[in-house]
């Protein structure tokens, strides 16, 4: 079976269940500080999860494309990826364990859907702890399914508990399916979750009944949903009989480029290989991440640093196994050949994406130049070091100076009879590393976002902004994205020039009166078509279901959004814009905050 047939009969067989297939969404989150990428398929549906009603009922089903940055150092070994996608299904407030597990058994045992033995069969469950008890209900379930005992298998928190994502929210046991793929155990201890491969994780069925509270207590949640997760390229490798996922269809012709390219054939050694993976993996993220809808270009910040890092890593693995010149831009091509008919998206930005690549491609080329000249100039006093060492200190400038990756460092450093000090480069890294923790990916397990009350009114805050702003400059102005934390606000939109300060003096005048009118905040479940005739502000590039949320402020505004808001604007407080700025060509970006009434202004 191939992913594509997966994805299809996933599908089929959910909505046959009475689910309704929702559309994935963009890789790049909005109003999420939280994390850089979406990382899990119920990562954009959180609001839903919270409580929030979803325009498209209480069942529902989608495939979602996912980046996980936690783990680039691993990529290289048959099982680590970037990018990858995840089948889910969701239950909110509608049926529970009962369900969501025989369908999980159904779709995987069935001989109409995916057909694997039973005997394979192998699943984990929470096995409670001093604060919550033993999900004996999901084992007792999965018993009468006809899993034995001793397949059935009781793991700690770390294993089988998802959520929250803070110190507080929803969060509940889990069920991991694993498939015994026949290799022989490593030791008499051997059982899911071992690293050893025998086990092969294939679904997830995440079960949130549970609220911490700020006391740290766990209550029963009100509304108990499901959550489950299916990855295609790890199924789709067990369906095949595959034992590495680089070896189903939707890698195998990126591969079959990369051997043309090097001459190097793959399978057959196993440093090669590993330079192989990493090309694939990070050319198929890179098309992705520039081919979103959302999608951004290299930089030195946020996603843009992680996408430059996984290109520029792409062109080091290429240059290791003697694969330059257009290799990177090929690959991407045949990426997009491989994904066009589920993401037409990428076929509309090929032209980006390669030119992307490209620029990506000649600006690392030209910072290695850099980068071995002033190697050039530091060889003759590292020659007459008698201990024939590059000090770590060194070494970590060329990398952080010059964008020199240590692997070269040490290539260049061995054609001269020397070596590196490794331990004073991590040292001199890990220091760097503490510096800039502030700005690095924050990850979960569970992919909760935060949906405190601060969050949610500067959310609902971003409404008026947006209205107030299309008011004073024009219908010109659209949202272009925004990040929202529980201290302030930060929204991009389209604009040709600087706001003046009689422009920013109106704009939250305007926002204020809404806020003293003390408008109710409300929202009806339409048609995107009905929605757009009501006049209805739709965000930029984003991909909406057949049913949508349209939230009405009073009188003033009218969006199509997901959430979260507060009920009626008088609670918001005091709207101040702190500062106004260019965000990009053509896009300004606002940055406000929320204060109390009888607050004095301060700096934001």
């Amino acid at each position: 079976m191939t992913a594509n047939e997966l994805r299809k009969k996933y599908i089929e067989f959910f909505k046959s269940k009475g689910h309704v297939e929702i559309s994935g969404k963009s890789l790049i989150p909005e109003n999420d500080p939280t994390v850089l990428f979406t990382t899990a398929g119920m990562h954009p549906l959180v609001p839903y999860i919270l409580g929030e009603p979803h325009p498209a009922g209480k069942r529902l089903v989608n495939y979602q494309k996912c980046i996980r940055t936690v783990d680039i150092d691993s990529v290289g070994d048959p099982s680590h990826l970037t990018f990858f996608e995840m089948l889910g299904n969701w239950s909110l407030g509608d049926y529970f364990k009962e369900e969501a597990i025989t369908y999980s058994y159904e779709f995987l045992t069935s001989r109409k859907w995916l057909g694997f033995s039973p005997e394979v069969l192998h699943i984990t469950v929470f096995a409670g702890d001093e604060e919550v008890p033993p999900d004996n209900e999901a084992a007792r379930i999965w018993r009468s399914l006809g899993i034995p005992e001793e397949r059935v298998y009781f793991l700690p928190r770390e294993d089988n508990w998802w959520g929250p994502a803070g110190t507080t929210g929803p969060c509940g046991p889990d069920s991991e399916m694993f498939i015994d793929t026949g290799k022989p155990p490593c030791s008499d201890t051997c059982k899911p979750g071992c690293s050893c491969g025998k086990y092969f994780e294939i679904w997830n069925d995440v079960f949130m009944q549970y609220n911490k509270t700020e006391e740290g207590k766990y209550e029963p949640l009100k509304q108990k949903t499901v959550d489950t997760g299916m990855g295609i390229e790890r199924t789709a490798a067990m369906l095949q009989g595959k034992s590495s996922v680089y070896e189903i269809e939707l890698f195998s012709p990126i591969i079959e480029i990369i051997e043309d390219a090097s001459g190097k054939k793959y399978g057959s050694e196993s440093e090669t290989d590993h330079s192989i993976r990493i090309i694939t993996d990070h050319i198929r993220a890179s098309v992705f991440i520039l081919g979103d809808e959302r999608g951004v270009k290299p930089s030195n910040l946020g996603q843009g640093y992680i996408l430059r890092r996984l290109i520029r890593r792409s062109i080091r693995h290429a240059r290791k196994i003697s694969a330059e010149g257009s290799l990177l831009a090929e690959a991407a091509r045949k990426v997009i050949d491989i994904y066009s008919e589920v993401y037409p998206e990428l076929a509309e930005k090929t032209g980006f994406i390669v030119d992307e690549i490209n620029a990506e491609t000649d600006r690392f080329l030209f910072t290695l130049k850099k980068g071995e000249h002033e190697f050039e100039k530091m060889l003759p006093n590292l020659l007459k070091n008698p201990r024939k060492v590059i000090p770590g200190r060194l070494a970590f400038k060329l990398y952080d100076t010059y964008g020199f990756p240590i692997e070269i460092t040490e290539e260049l450093a061995g054609e001269h009879g020397l070596s590196v000090d490794h331990e004073g480069f991590d040292k001199a890294f890990r220091k760097h590393q503490e510096l800039s923790k502030k700005g690095a990916e924050k990850t979960f397990k569970g992919g909760l976002a935060d949906h405190t009350e601060a969050v949610t009114r500067l959310h609902t805050a971003t409404h008026l902004l947006h209205k107030a702003l299309r008011m004073v400059l024009g219908d010109h102005v659209a949202q272009k994205g925004s990040n929202i934390t529980s201290e302030r606000l930060r929204f991009d939109f389209s604009h040709p020039q600087k706001m003046t300060p009689e422009e920013i003096k109106r704009v939250e005048e305007i926002v204020n009166e809404q806020i003293k009118r003390d408008l109710p905040v409300t929202f009806e479940v339409m048609s995107l078509e009905e929605a757009k005739k009501s006049g209805a502000i739709a965000l930029f590039g984003e991909k909406y279901g057949e049913k949508v949320k349209v939230y009405s402020i009073g009188d003033f505004s009218k969006e199509v959004c997901g959430g979260p808001h507060v009920t009626h604007t008088g609670v918001l407080g005091r709207f101040r814009i702190v500062k106004e700025q260019s965000s990009s060509a053509g896009v300004r970006r606002i940055r406000a905050v929320l204060q109390d009434e009888d607050s004095e202004d301060r700096a934001g």
